[in-house]
């Protein structure tokens, strides 16, 4: 154990397997050899350390942070939650990246292939640092769903991507969060890869009306569990964090 506890053993049903044939890009990429476990070096569990210093006052208002002059078009909302241990113990100080479509379902970016309108007030990234109790939040419009070339006519839900990281670069988690009440979730190859519904459940933001912004905004609550037996599903950790 550790000085925040023991370590609770890893269920492996409760991620998706590498090869996941409905989910076409992972016939190229899953491992084709057993993997095989590498202790990281101290270097890599020490640093680089991001400085938490250089944090704008907009970085984690996405309805400002690429505002020319108007406000961005669409749905406004409020995504809050905390980052917790296996244990419900919150994790202070974690770097929270978040990057989606707009409204229309396009990304800025110069590969985006999906021909809706861009908005000239919406870049759709930002980032936070939970505090002591590890909350994060962030302003930002609800983003469109959008095609993609998986199969003859497959959509992604409407949803954002989240990137954590902890105590140096090399800390770090991917996620994505979707939204409670979306018909598309059920429909999604990449979320059918995973077999628990529970463990699907979990990545779904459910509207906290407790938290809307009267007026102004609906809220959304999406708590990310980091470590154990039922950890949010992280895409690019799937062997365990």
């Amino acid at each position: 154990m550790d000085a925040r506890g023991p370590y609770y053993h890893r269920d492996r049903s409760w991620h998706p397997p590498a090869l996941s044939p409905n989910y076409k890009s992972t016939i190229l990429r899953a491992p084709r050899q057993p993997l095989i476990g590498i202790e990281p070096t101290l270097s890599e569990m020490t640093g680089p350390v991001f400085g938490h210093d250089i944090l704008g006052p907009l970085d984690n208002d996405l309805l400002r942070n690429w505002s020319h002059g108007g406000e961005p078009i669409g749905e406004r909302i409020f995504v809050h939650g905390r980052v917790i241990d296996e244990n419900a113990r919150p994790v202070a100080g974690t770097l929270v990246e978040f990057w989606q479509a707009n409204a229309s379902g396009r990304y800025r970016h110069r590969n985006e292939g999906y021909q809706a309108a861009l908005d000239p007030n919406f870049g759709g990234c930002g980032r936070a640092i939970t505090d002591d109790d590890g909350w994060y939040w962030f302003r930002t419009v609800k983003p469109g769903p959008y095609p993609w070339p998986n199969g003859p006519n497959d959509w992604r839900p409407a949803h954002i991507h989240f990137s954590l990281f902890g105590r140096a670069f090399a800390q770090r988690l991917i996620t994505q969060m979707y939204f409670e009440g979306d018909p598309l979730i059920a429909h999604c190859p990449i979320v059918n890869a995973i077999a628990d519904k529970a463990a699907v459940d979990q990545l779904v933001a459910r509207l906290d009306r407790l938290n809307a912004r009267p007026m102004d905004a609906l809220a959304y609550r999406f708590d990310i569990v980091l470590r154990g037996r039922q950890a949010t599903f992280f895409e690019n950790r799937p062997e365990g964090n």
